[in-house]
């Protein structure tokens, strides 16, 4: 597994308790996130190294830069649908791409004059964002809110291919994590590591409206 990883409790000391804010694990080159599917759709996209096979290229896929939201969402690999968990290594320009062709799933009074422009902006766009409570190893709703992107149309295509690097399947890490938090032994818990990631256009962390670091 090439995901960098670091205790959560020493993480913790150094994430932002509030805000809004995109945590990932990334560099220069790519930037991680992770998806959870039935074991045809991730078996398929790690031996293959692309979404292919039953994976569907006519509905909206999202993404999630972070882990812990993944977990919350997919129940650490044990929901039904999801057992297999990937980590996906993007092409951090691809990233970059999708925020700065995000419109928001709500009507934001503050980024669209009307009801009927956002509406428009929606019906347009190929990249949803959705701003939702982190949580925690335990799924308990935190003050700092986490981003998940979702991905149409000609989008998804280049999702699919061209924007990965990488794809892996982090199902047996995930299950071995997921043992220290039943045990409730967050002290030997090791997460990916991540922290605030800024665009690099100014534009698109205002439109996001991010909160500074």
């Amino acid at each position: 597994m090439k995901l960098q990883l670091k205790p959560y409790k020493e993480q913790l000391e150094d994430w932002p308790q509030t805000g809004q804010h995109i945590m990932a694990q990334y560099d220069e080159e790519k930037v991680i996130v992770y998806q959870s599917y039935r074991p045809e759709i991730g078996h398929f996209a790690t031996q293959h190294q692309y979404f292919g096979g039953p994976f569907s290229l006519s509905r909206m896929t999202w993404i999630k830069p972070n882990f812990l939201w993944m977990m919350y969402r997919n129940g650490w690999g044990t929901k039904e649908g999801q057992e297999v968990v990937l980590a996906v290594h993007l092409k951090r320009e691809a990233f970059e791409r999708y925020l700065s062709l995000a419109v928001y799933s709500n009507y934001q009074k503050s980024i669209y004059e009307t009801k009927e422009m956002w509406q428009k902006a929606v019906k347009s766009s190929n990249i949803r964002l959705q701003w939702d409570p982190d949580h925690d190893p335990y799924g308990a709703k935190l003050a700092r809110r986490a981003i998940q992107i979702g991905i149409r149309n000609k989008e998804i295509e280049a999702y699919a291919k061209d924007d990965l690097l990488e794809i892996e399947d982090i199902s047996a890490y995930v299950s071995e994590q997921y043992t220290h938090v039943r045990a409730h032994k967050l002290d030997q818990l090791v997460l990916p590591v991540e922290c605030p990631y800024i665009p690099k256009d100014p534009e698109v962390s205002k439109r996001l409206q991010l909160t500074s670091v």
